[in-house]
């Protein structure tokens, strides 16, 4: 395998239209190809709006199996391109089974693999509980041609047990497809403060696996369709890093963009050497970790 791996990522915003977002997505796709991508992140739900917003069950008629649709087209995509893609979808398992789940396709253009959302949040405007099941595979990387990707999705990526499960089961890069933005309310201190939390617990989700890490967000403003709220105004800011956190890349707030940078597998290797973080866990002293709170 290859030293470096060129990654890529799609930022852009959505509609109600799902082949206009297919559409958008799959364009950032041949974009990043073209500029020598091998591997391409796509953010959460890329194919419609957030619908989280509120709670109705007509959105269900939105779900699809898996294989399916998207994967389908994406698969064809991957093989007629080369590259390995990281895309994210509404799973319909079964009636009433819903999950929020990415899924890998092979340069081949078969379904490497899945992984389903395991955290699930349920905040005003992210109501997420009443549409998706917790993810029941794990914390399990899937290996590609490209290299063992550990993905993980939107709100697993502020839980650093999730991270570092990845990387003890042998993933070479953490990958977080996600939906994330300002209540449009809130004063210009309070939106700093959240999009630098986002951004600093994913940098030491790197740093803390001597892992590059690669964080996919969709940019505009969805409205409410219940009217209660403004909207969300998605921040996107979308960014790869190296294994100490460094930014490799990172996008705009507010537009549409497509990120390639190489990533460097020694540089990896080198900083584990460096910083043993995984020789020194006491994993003797940690059974509290499978309490829900300590007292």
């Amino acid at each position: 395998m290859n030293s470096s791996l060129k990654v890529g990522l799609v930022q852009h915003a959505c509609s109600e239209d799902r082949n206009g977002n297919l559409a958008a997505s799959i364009s950032g796709i041949r974009e990043a190809a073209a500029r020598g991508a091998q591997l391409v992140l796509l953010q959460e739900l890329h194919t419609g709006v957030y619908f989280c917003q509120t709670e109705d069950t007509k959105r269900f008629d939105q779900a699809e199996p898996i294989p399916g649709p998207t994967t389908q087209e994406l698969g064809k995509l991957a093989k007629e391109l080369g590259i390995v893609i990281v895309g994210s979808l509404f799973e319909r398992r079964a009636p009433g089974v819903h999950h929020n789940t990415a899924v890998v396709l092979e340069s081949d253009g078969s379904l490497r693999g899945q992984y389903r959302k395991m955290h699930i949040p349920d905040d005003p405007g992210f109501s997420e509980k009443f549409y998706f099941t917790p993810g029941d595979q794990g914390f399990t990387p899937i290996a590609t041609s490209v290299g063992t990707l550990g993905v993980l999705v939107c709100w697993d990526q502020w839980y650093p047990e999730a991270a570092r499960l990845m990387a003890l089961h042998g993933a070479d890069i953490l990958l977080y497809p996600t939906a994330i933005g300002w209540d449009p309310r809130d004063d210009a201190a309070e939106k700093t403060r959240q999009r630098e939390a986002w951004i600093t617990i994913q940098r030491a989700h790197a740093i803390a696996n001597g892992l590059p890490l690669v964080s996919c967000n969709r940019v505009g403003t969805e409205p409410d369709p219940s009217g209660r709220t403004p909207g969300i105004q998605f921040w996107g800011s979308s960014f790869i890093a190296g294994p100490q956190g460094e930014f490799l890349a990172q996008a705009a707030t507010d537009s549409p963009e497509i990120l390639v940078t190489e990533i460097s597998r020694k540089h990896s290797e080198d900083v584990r050497r460096i910083w043993p973080f995984f020789r020194d866990r006491r994993i003797d002293a940690y059974q509290d970790l499978l309490k829900r709170y300590g007292k």
